[in-house]
């Protein structure tokens, strides 16, 4: 006996001889290997000023996800007819005409290297390509617009010679295992029918800015068998970049995090040991006692920090993020999230913000509360709406920049009013129970009381102010994940399919690994320091990767963007992106340490 489940978006199709096989278009995204300037907005494969050929009655819209919708996904119908195991050569599509305006629009997106994005049951149109790295075969997702030939004009593709894949099931069952394609520019005249001879007779077509152009779209089907499952066929398209790089950076990082915690903890264990052993063998009655070191600061080092609500709220928000990117990138890694159901990972995530609200809600409340905060109802106000709100508001000008540029990236406002009912809804009223129980249960008991009058702070070392510490704090976690940012990169902005989530997920672990230890290290001796003044400053050390974060995202665009509307999105989307791993961190951080301090100091007798 054998039992089975159905992952979402993983059923396959089976077709029979002479079923229809849809073709379908998605936007026009901005390509990675171009050499000039780069966008990284997308447009509409409809835009009017492409004038790609539409189906009969107009192009209608496929229903896509949540996910899908926000990452820019426009998939419509197309008119392409293909029937299963039906050859085909050199069917015509359209002939629209190009003005001299429109020319100059797509020859400099050829230019810039935009790239067709179609699907056919599910499996990206891709081209063949080879990795010289390691000399492996693989299919690249999408196709150039076009091409610029040896005179440095841009040449458009309008032939596209489509072959199939498919595998035999049993009698009349066919499913399909890949689609590639081999894009021509071909200068047809006035006369198609020549089509059929040999291609490379043909002279390319170049769009003229100096007066209207004709062109004549057409395309040919091949189906070829293939011995590929279809359990399998996506392996082809699942390519690893340079894993040598990859396996070389996570054992390294892996033997820097295991010596960091070997040294930290012998630094640590010996330190503590020593001071908990010497201050606890003072007598209580002699004067010597509280001369130096961590505990002159007992008194002081659990008072309340200032703007202690906006800190909870932030380490809240931090937890919330967390949980959110180690469940994701768990089940991502599992196999759970298939590429084929598009959107899944982003609704998967939006999904997980929404729901570990209650979680960040609980901590920021009970934090709250260990300061002896009084206004529980402005903290259980600010956790649902703070850090989204501000993350909704900067969604929303970069939004606006999409329109601008007539972007297929710009999210509707029905999907964006979607958004605030699922929020209010969904995340508000668990943010609320959560910051309820969270303000009624006791976890953290000071184990000294707090002076009155607060002790005056020696001056402390220029080594220790917290932006030296944060940026020193800020390297190891960095240099942890920093490849894998380059590929997380490159699929957001370029299109490229992400899959490596073993790597990631791994780390990710070592990031926050190291950011604890490195934190809570730097943290003992700024109370060596007499300085008690950790809770904020624990946090700005533990949030110091997002400066690297930031500052390696705009390293990676070369400065190489074009135009405002680039700059202002790609600059846009890396800091919220690089504030995120800084609230992840901080949080993490902020909490070890407090952990940390609470120990330590329930292990010494205070008079």
């Amino acid at each position: 006996m054998v039992e089975g489940f159905y992952l979402p978006g993983v059923a396959p199709t089976t077709y029979s001889r002479n079923d229809s096989v849809p073709l379908l278009v998605n936007h026009i995204t901005p390509s990675l290997k171009t050499s000039s300037k780069k966008y990284v907005y997308s447009y509409d494969y409809y835009f009017p000023r492409f004038h790609f050929c539409k189906p009969d009655g107009g192009p209608h819209k496929q229903s896509e996800s949540l996910g899908a919708i926000i990452f820019g996904d426009r998939i419509f119908n197309s008119p392409f007819e293909i029937s299963m195991l039906e050859n085909k050569t050199c069917e015509t599509l359209c002939s629209p005409t190009y003005s001299k305006t429109d020319a100059l629009f797509v020859n400099k997106n050829i230019r810039a290297g935009f790239k067709h994005n179609w699907l056919i049951d599910g499996l990206p149109v891709a081209q063949k390509m080879n990795d010289t790295k390691t000399n492996t075969e693989f299919y690249g997702s999408g196709f150039d617009l076009g091409s610029i030939d040896s005179d440095m004009r841009p040449n458009l593709y309008n032939h596209y010679e489509l072959h199939i894949e498919y595998h035999q099931r049993g009698d009349n069952e066919f499913r399909i295992v890949g689609v590639t394609v081999l894009p021509f520019s071909l200068d047809y005249g006035d006369d198609t029918s020549t089509c059929n001879s040999d291609l490379t007779n043909f002279s390319p077509v170049s769009l003229n800015i100096h007066h209207d152009t004709k062109v004549t779209f057409t395309y040919s089907v091949f189906f070829i068998p293939s011995e590929t499952a279809w359990a399998t066929r996506w392996d082809k398209y699942l390519h690893v970049y340079d894993p040598k790089i990859q396996w070389f950076a996570l054992v390294n990082f892996s033997v820097i995090v295991v010596l960091l915690s070997i040294i930290m903890s012998h630094i640590l264990v010996r330190s503590l040991r020593n001071d908990i052993r010497k201050y606890n063998e003072v007598d209580l009655d002699e004067d010597v006692m509280d001369e130096t070191g961590w505990k002159l600061i007992h008194g002081d080092v659990f008072r309340a920090p200032k703007k202690k609500l906006i800190l909870c709220v932030l380490v809240g928000s931090g937890v919330q993020m967390l949980l959110m990117a180690f469940t994701t990138t768990f089940f991502a890694l599992l196999g759970l999230l298939s590429p084929s159901n598009r959107g899944s990972l982003s609704t998967v995530m939006f999904i997980f913000y929404a729901t570990f609200g209650s979680v960040g809600s609980f901590v920021s409340a009970n934090l709250y509360k260990t300061f002896q905060g009084e206004d529980w109802k402005k903290n259980m106000l600010l956790n649902p709406v703070l850090v989204p709100g501000a993350i909704f508001l900067v969604f929303i000008g970069l939004n606006f920049v999409l329109i601008a540029v007539h972007s297929s990236g710009a999210v509707p406002i029905g999907t964006l009013f979607a958004i605030v009912f699922i929020w209010f809804i969904f995340s508000v009223p668990l943010s609320v129970a959560g910051s309820f129980f969270g303000s009624k249960k006791t976890i953290f008991i000071n184990p000294t009381k707090v002076n009155q009058i607060p002790r005056q702070i020696p001056p402390q070392p220029w080594y220790l102010r917290t932006y030296m510490l944060a940026l020193l704090a800020g390297v190891f976690p960095f240099g942890a994940i920093s490849i894998e940012m380059y590929f997380i990169y490159s699929s957001l902005w370029f299109n490229r399919i992400y899959y490596m989530f073993g790597f990631l997920f791994f780390c990710f672990i070592l990031m926050l690994a190291t950011t604890i230890l490195v934190t809570v290290l730097l943290m003992y001796y700024t109370l060596c320091n007499e300085n008690y003044h950790w809770q904020w400053k624990s946090f700005f050390v533990g949030a110091g990767i997002s400066v690297y974060v930031f500052v390696h995202a705009l390293l990676l665009s070369k400065f190489r963007l074009s135009g405002m509307a680039s700059t202002l999105l790609y600059v846009g989307y890396s800091l919220l992106m690089s504030a995120a791993m800084g609230l992840i961190c901080g949080s993490v951080a902020f909490l070890a340490v407090m952990l940390f301090i609470f120990k330590i100091y329930s292990q010494i007798k205070i008079d």
